[in-house]
């Protein structure tokens, strides 16, 4: 595959922590296109140090809208677009495979695993899946689902062996309000959507107090992540703390519905 056939695509909104190091890996691509949601840290700032970058700001509505302005709206002309977050890592063996890829005709895509990270700190399992990064730019459309997006891909997807990296530095209270505003999201598409349309997970998940007991414990011991010390700790708590914000929020609307019955 000929580098100068993919530009990698960027959503940010207040990723200094990220933005700077997942740059640094991307010097090999001609153009980088970054959609900013309205960052009122260093972000943008940061970015000005690539010559090869390029943003544009979108106010931000859904990540699916984001994604596809991204797609539609920054004057990408290439092949082939790399859609990757701001703490997303491009590692030399991830940029190797991409040299030596033999493109098929009937594939539109490739699908990518994660080595996921806490502040540098590689851990041996994740429950973060694999995603399709990958695309031919006008083989693929955004949709959204739930608190994120999924790829809608006219054609196959094959996959790629090399990992790309997640390693998100932001601090815990960055974190914390962005999985309130994540779950309430997810709470409305468990809330709508019919119970023979939910997969295992999703069922637990509305349960309410099913999923967060059982997230930390397969973390911890389905994961193996007992065995990498704190960050492994670090890592199951906090799946499981995303998870309780989702049965409390599911928990308040059940209360909010029974007043409104009263």
């Amino acid at each position: 595959m000929n580098l100068a056939e993919i530009t990698p695509l960027i959503l940010t909104y207040n990723e200094a922590a990220n933005i700077g190091r997942s740059l640094q890996q991307l010097s090999w691509a001609s153009r980088v296109v970054v959609v900013d949601s309205g960052s009122t840290d260093a972000t943008v700032e940061l970015t000005r140090a690539f010559a090869n970058v390029e943003v544009f700001h979108r106010p931000f509505d859904t990540h699916a809208a984001q994604w596809n302005f991204g797609l539609t709206g920054t004057r990408i002309d290439t092949e082939w677009v790399l859609a990757l977050d701001a703490d997303y890592g491009v590692d030399e063996a991830f940029v190797d495979e991409l040299r030596r890829l033999v493109l098929e005709p009937q594939v539109a895509g490739y699908q990518a695993a994660f080595l996921y990270c806490l502040d540098g700190v590689a851990l041996r399992g994740s429950l973060y899946p694999p995603v399709t990064v990958l695309f031919r730019r006008t083989s693929g459309h955004y949709l959204q689902d739930g608190h994120t997006q999924r790829l809608a891909l006219s054609g196959r997807a094959g996959t790629l062996s090399a990992r790309l990296r997640h390693d998100d530095r932001k601090s815990l209270q960055h974190w914390l309000p962005s999985q309130a505003r994540y779950m309430a999201l997810e709470a409305e598409k468990l809330r709508l959507a019919p119970w023979d349309k939910l997969d295992t997970i999703d069922r637990l998940r509305r349960l309410r107090v099913v999923a967060p007991a059982a997230v930390f414990l397969y973390c911890l011991f389905g994961k193996g992540l007992i065995f990498d010390g704190r960050a492994g700790l670090l890592y199951a708590m906090q799946r499981a703390t995303a998870e309780m914000v989702l049965s409390l929020t599911l928990l308040r609307e059940d209360l909010k519905r029974r007043g409104k019955g009263q």
